[in-house]
């Protein structure tokens, strides 16, 4: 027992060598823009306009400040250990062994499947694009078997899913449907990772740059073409019109569509080793990347409502391309674009996720908890060869039996529980002396503060929205059941914290954070629970009978460490 909460001590002589520091705050913020910006802005999108309707900006604002308060949190462990930061790291030196292995299991859903949906993401526009230019990829080759059959039987107003389903061709009584793009791209990343792809500064800044330059190209286009009368829609039930036409309950349901835009962000922790003065660098270029993002993704979303009826981007994969399609604002030049950018953009984010994936496995293995194959380096690339291939697998596998909507609810729900654990690790770690050049989280005491926020926030939102809380005691289906009992527990953990902040007097900043995340986890569906807790069954499964046993922490426990 006492080895599963002991904590890892850092040292200055963990630092390893050879890294030069060279990225500026500014080079930061290109970063943490080329993480942000990718399928979250290019695919999932659509998904959470779908869900959410207009509204679903509102979710974006908080998700942004989650994030912010989250990214502070970062930036904090960042100047407290010596060592290229990520969530894994700090969650050893705070919680101890479990809750790092935990974490680390967490990081394997956030990085490898969350390229699954990049990889369909980057499927559905190079077959938007290919379209475009002449050839076509019969749609049977262009989704995955779940996501066909699962629009079929809704009655989606897809009509590439519907046709897929209808001219598959039948292997004896299982039509065949496969997304031969996604699994071609997954391969050539994971030959080219495990070939050693390195990417400089200067081509990351120049392709944010591209990728800035189309964005801003599509809102301008699209402003001319918007219709004020979307972005109040009729709810077909209630015949009121509404920017949020499925209610707040609505919106919330597109926490993993909105979410998946954010992730990436968290990666810049990694650069402290890189960073000149990273204690002043890192967490400025984390928030001023987050808040640009932000900004972008409210007017891209203001601009794809107002064009298109929200109805219609039911299964799209690629919304900014969407918009501009014959039946919508008719420009075959700006469909012709923004497909070619979005297949780039979206190439850079495979490969960052590709190339981070086998890196958290090879310090895990450092670490004892997994098998040391994974620390396996190419005698000639100088890549983890083994923990390559291994990803590759791991994202392309799946591809053949999921869809994309799965894929999200299961990533970001991984990845929001990261968040969780990382803003609590703050609260536990013990007061510092503040050092001149060093990052230093403002202590704000919320022994009264975070109260009055949170009832005071609690009674505003029953005012604006009576209706949401109506339902929540009505509950008149699974839905809203589930949905219900995650607020019930929101609400009491919350009502936990407030009591905590007045008897501990802890600090604030984390303190948001935590409840920030909490609450975007409240939109998770039942089912989203249940394969997250099989996930971690696995994960705790493989932790006792290899990790517990194998780890260096164990190992110094019994005096048998080499």
């Amino acid at each position: 027992m006492n080895q599963l909460f002991r904590r890892k001590q850092y040292k200055a002589s963990d630092h390893p060598s050879g890294l030069v520091r060279v990225l500026g705050v500014w080079d930061i913020v290109f970063f943490g823009i080329a993480a942000i910006i990718g399928a979250g802005s290019f695919s999932s999108l659509g998904e959470a306009v779908f869900r959410g309707g207009p509204g679903v900006i509102i979710l974006y604002i908080i998700c942004g400040f989650a994030c912010g308060f989250t990214a502070l949190c970062y930036a904090e462990f960042a100047s407290r250990i010596p060592t290229a930061g990520s969530a894994y790291t700090y969650a050893y030196a705070s919680f101890g062994e479990l809750i790092a292995w935990i974490i680390g299991w967490a990081l394997i859903m956030e990085y490898s499947f969350g390229n699954i949906y990049v990889a369909f993401s980057w499927s559905d526009y190079f077959t938007s694009f290919i379209g475009r230019i002449g050839f076509h990829i019969p749609e049977y080759l262009t989704c995955s078997y779940p996501e066909a059959k699962k629009a079929f039987l809704a009655g989606s107003e897809n009509k590439e899913l519907i046709n897929a389903w209808k001219n598959a061709p039948l292997i004896g009584n299982l039509k065949l449907i496969l997304d031969i793009p996604a699994l071609v791209i997954n391969g050539l990343i994971t030959w080219l990772v495990y070939r050693g792809v390195r990417e400089s500064k200067n081509f990351n800044n120049a392709l944010v740059l591209m990728k800035l330059g189309v964005i801003v190209l599509i809102i301008l286009v699209g402003v001319a073409y918007v219709n004020v009368d979307n972005w109040m829609p009729i709810n077909p039930e209630t015949q009121v019109a509404s920017f949020m036409p499925n209610g707040f309950a609505g919106v919330m349901t597109a926490v993993s569509g909105v979410f998946f835009a954010y992730i990436g962000f968290d990666a810049l922790s990694v650069l402290s080793e890189e960073t000149k003065d990273p204690q002043k660098n890192l967490p400025r270029g984390m928030i001023i990347s987050l808040v640009l993002c932000t900004v972008i993704y409210i007017i891209l979303t203001l601009v794809l409502t107002g064009m298109v009826d929200y109805r219609k981007f039911d299964g799209v994969g690629d919304p900014l391309s969407f918009i501009f399609e014959k039946a919508n604002a008719n420009l075959p030049w700006m469909e012709l674009t923004v497909s070619f950018v979005a297949i780039i953009a979206i190439t850079t984010v495979l490969l960052v996720f590709q190339m981070g994936q086998p890196r958290i496995w090879y310090a895990m293995s450092r670490d004892g908890l997994m098998p040391k194959k994974f620390m396996d380096i190419h005698p000639k690339h100088k890549t983890p060869s083994f923990a390559t291939i291994v990803t590759g697998i791991v994202v392309g596998v799946p591809i053949l039996f999921t869809d994309k909507s799965f894929i999200l609810d299961f990533t970001s729900i991984g990845t929001i529980f990261a968040f969780v654990l990382v803003c609590g690790g703050v609260l536990l770690l013990p007061s510092k002396e503040k050092l001149p050049g060093r990052f230093h989280m403002p202590y704000i005491n919320s022994r009264f503060i975070f109260p009055v926020i949170f009832l005071g926030g609690l009674t505003f939102f029953y005012f604006w929205q009576p209706e949401f809380f109506h339902n929540l005691m009505e509950w008149n289906d699974a839905k809203e059941g589930e949905f219900r009992i995650s607020m019930f527990f929101f609400l009491v953990l919350n009502i936990a914290l407030c009591v905590l902040a007045f008897v501990k007097n802890l600090s604030l900043i984390p303190l948001m954070g935590l409840s920030s995340c909490l609450y975007l986890l409240t939109g998770m569906t039942h089912n989203n629970w249940f394969w997250f807790t099989v996930w971690f069954g696995i994960g705790l499964i493989i932790y006792f009978s290899y990790g517990y046993r194998n780890s260096k922490i164990h190992r110094e426990l019994n005096g048998d460490l080499d």
